[in-house]
């Protein structure tokens, strides 16, 4: 009968830190839209793109981090607490370098809802187009001096 009683005492216990430790709100983050399509960039370029989000919990939301997935790709966010439905954005910007083909890349958004967000960027990189040049060779003016 004792050990029933400890049990029990046991498992009462541990509902109930556990219930204490857990926050009861949490917030809500819910974005506009998760994808973008820059469409066709030059190579050599940088774009940028702003993912807006609310906050439609009922305590602030907090990004803890926002990682992009390589070094060609570099947010911004809010640094601050974002309160319940009130509006922000994160910055995605791209810088496409010398490379050429289509692309695709993520940013992980953590905060403390819980769960991670995962943004995505995409595209395809063009080589920028050459100057044209003229098959007509120029020759400097000569005035009266010579030159």
């Amino acid at each position: 009968m004792k050990k029933i009683i400890v049990f029990i005492l046991t498992f009462w216990s541990f509902t109930q830190l556990t219930a204490q430790t857990e926050p009861k709100e949490k917030p809500v983050i819910e974005f506009e839209k998760t994808t973008h399509d820059f469409g066709k960039v030059w190579s050599g370029s940088q774009v940028a793109y702003e993912f807006i989000f609310i906050n439609k919990g009922k305590v602030p939301l907090i990004l803890s981090s926002v990682q992009p997935s390589c070094g060609c790709t570099t947010p911004e966010w809010p640094k601050e607490p974002i309160m319940p439905n009130q509006k922000s954005r994160i910055k995605a910007m791209y810088n496409s370098g010398a490379y050429q083909g289509p692309f695709a890349k993520s940013i992980t958004v953590n905060s403390n809802v819980g769960t991670a967000t995962t943004l995505i960027i995409k595209g395809e990189v063009l080589d920028k187009p050459k100057e044209p040049t003229s098959p007509v060779k120029l020759q400097p003016e000569v005035n009266g001096d010579g030159f």
